[in-house]
């Protein structure tokens, strides 16, 4: 159950390292990295191996909530072991937990946001998965399918196209705006704004 006393862990899943940056697999990253500059705070290396930010979102009063921005250092695949280490270290409810990461089976720039369900093939969300259960919160941010023949491997680990980066930075900071509304208001009222 939520607990006002413990702090909302988003979790932006991605790949340490530059030349994995601006690949469609980091979108996790880059939405929490915006969310870092809305707080106006700069990440730390926590022990947990993880980039960490503590801060505040949501307007002044009863909907400000504590959350704690983290990027994972681990490789994707790894994520489960920095995302539960936090989950202790900050006593935070499973519930309270968001993985802000890509997702194939939905068209490009579009958004889903939901509460448990399955890893759908998502290395990230299976090693979180399994470290923790099923049971945090999810905003899907959209990627699409790989063109033709191109293995789905080479696609999120490849850069977003000159078409998409047209749209990625408006992207963004829809994702970003609706982790803050899901923080701030609650699931149903996040997913009646975002989801499409």
């Amino acid at each position: 159950m939520s607990d006002e006393s413990s702090p909302w862990l988003v979790v932006g899943l991605g790949n340490p390292g530059g030349e994995y940056a601006g690949n469609r697999h980091n979108i996790g990253f880059m939405v929490v990295d915006l969310l870092a500059e809305r707080i106006g705070g700069k990440f730390k290396a926590h022990k947990a191996r993880a980039q960490v930010l503590e801060g505040r979102i949501g307007p002044p009063g009863p909907a400000n909530r504590r959350v704690v921005l983290a990027k994972p250092m681990s490789f994707m695949n790894l994520s489960g072991g920095p995302v539960t280490a936090l989950r202790d270290f900050y006593k935070v409810p499973v519930d309270q937990i968001v993985a802000v990461h890509d997702e194939l089976d939905i068209d490009y720039a579009t958004l889903r946001l939901k509460l448990g369900g399955g890893d759908n093939g998502h290395n990230g969300l299976k090693s979180m998965t399994k470290s923790m259960g099923p049971e945090y919160h999810r905003v899907r941010c959209g990627i699409g399918r790989p063109p033709g023949r191109m293995q789905v491997a080479d696609f999120v680990l490849k850069d977003f196209s000159s078409a998409e980066r047209k749209d990625l930075d408006w992207f963004v900071d829809r994702a970003a705006d609706a982790v803050e509304c899901l923080v701030t208001e609650g699931l149903e009222r996040a997913q009646s704004a975002y989801n499409a």
